[in-house]
């Protein structure tokens, strides 16, 4: 099972754009290559739909998925927003967020986290909106205030602050139950019909499906379509 495993990503790495495969080697996302893969994928049909809106990211981390959509906005004449706290994230809170969830937590709050490939885990970083900067800027997409901008705070501080009137793509990247219950709910409205939603740890932690499960049984203007990283769009 592990070499067919290994052939499929191997497969996978190859068909991601330049970008997505050098933003993997400089070790600048969590997403893993099938996640990448579908990542692109959803954004490569979107554009073919011509569907009218920003693209967004909630939970930006070292900034790798974001610079593939910032990348991907320029060249679709749209803007792109990035919120994070750019810090530790803040613990899970809810009762629906599982003990696997407080447990990474407890590791992260510890010190005892390890990045990515055994690198510095990024919410230990001194100044870690400036890193992503950097890394943005880099990659010829730097944070100009306008079509690229990042809003460092929790979302609740951040998103009321921001007048966005349409959005084509989101993708939600926050673990826990609140954060992703609170983002859904946020931007449900303003998602144009075709647009997208992707979630990243529906997989990988109760709350975070929990939130999405309790939206999709509030929301059937929006088409569920499960995957390694479900995607919602609205209809």
């Amino acid at each position: 099972m592990r070499p067919i495993i290994n052939a499929i990503s191997y497969l996978a790495d190859y068909s991601l754009s330049a970008t997505g495969r050098r933003v993997r080697r400089e070790n600048l996302t969590y997403l893993n290559v099938l996640k990448l893969k579908r990542l692109e994928r959803a954004l490569a049909e979107l554009a073919g739909r011509s569907v009218p809106g920003e693209y967004l990211e909630f939970g930006v981390a070292l900034g790798g998925s974001a610079i593939i959509l910032a990348k991907d906005a320029l060249n679709n004449d749209r803007a792109f927003h990035g919120f994070d706290v750019f810090s530790t994230i803040p613990p899970p809170a809810s009762k629906n967020d599982d003990d696997s969830s407080r447990e990474r937590y407890q590791d992260i709050a510890s010190g005892r986290a390890k990045g990515i490939n055994g690198d510095r885990y990024y919410g230990y970083e001194d100044d870690l909106l400036q890193k992503v900067k950097s890394s943005m800027a880099r990659f010829g997409v730097p944070v100009d205030g306008k079509r690229i901008q990042l809003h460092q705070g929790l979302f609740e501080d951040t998103w009321p602050k921001v007048t966005i009137d349409k959005i084509a793509f989101a993708h939600i990247d926050c673990d826990w139950y609140d954060p992703v219950a609170y983002c859904l709910n946020g931007i449900a409205n303003k998602m144009s019909s075709g647009g997208v939603v992707l979630i990243d740890d529906y997989n990988d932690y109760k709350g975070a499906r929990c939130a999405v499960d309790e939206f999709r049984s509030r929301r059937a203007d929006f088409e569920f379509k499960p995957g390694i990283n479900p995607i919602l769009r609205r209809l």
